[in-house]
């Protein structure tokens, strides 16, 4: 298997500019309802989820790939394949009442890993929405952990 290709360090120039296109990228989605923003080069569909700091307590915002179950949003801890678990992952866990915005709709929901059964059902319509998430499966040994945004009632 090739090597996976590394995420710039911490503190460095690439992680910093790559940071501030994040930022950038989150504030131009909110300012336009995801008309700038909404799609990432061949990325879509993308829904900007808001998250606590599990430690730190800070508000963050990650733009991230969907796909929609009923009610239900649907993201993926992929990280490229990484061996990994995203950090956003571990605040959702800590912190799982948040905020999700699709185009200019915002609303509150209530995050959770989806159990077994329920990824073996969303894994291929995951898939389908994003074709490289497939990809990142076969790049690592951890299993990629599916999230259901799921309206607060």
């Amino acid at each position: 298997m090739p090597s996976l290709p590394k995420g710039p360090p911490p503190g460095s120039f690439g992680l910093k500019v790559m940071n501030r296109f994040t930022a950038l990228n989150v504030f131009l989605y909110r300012r336009t309802g995801g008309r700038i923003g909404g799609t990432i080069g061949n990325i879509k569909p993308i829904a900007l989820v808001d998250h606590l700091g599990a430690k730190s307590g800070t508000k963050r915002t990650t733009p991230l790939v969907y796909t929609r179950d009923r009610d239900d949003v649907i993201i993926v801890g992929s990280q490229g394949g990484s061996p990994k678990t995203p950090s956003w992952v571990f605040n959702l866990r800590a912190n799982p009442r948040t905020t999700v915005q699709i185009g200019n709709e915002k609303w509150e929901v209530v995050a959770r890993e989806a159990t077994d059964e329920e990824r073996e059902r969303l894994w291929p319509m995951v898939v389908d929405t994003y074709a490289d998430f497939a990809v990142y499966q076969a790049r690592t040994k951890r299993k990629i952990p599916v999230v259901v945004l799921t309206p607060a009632g």
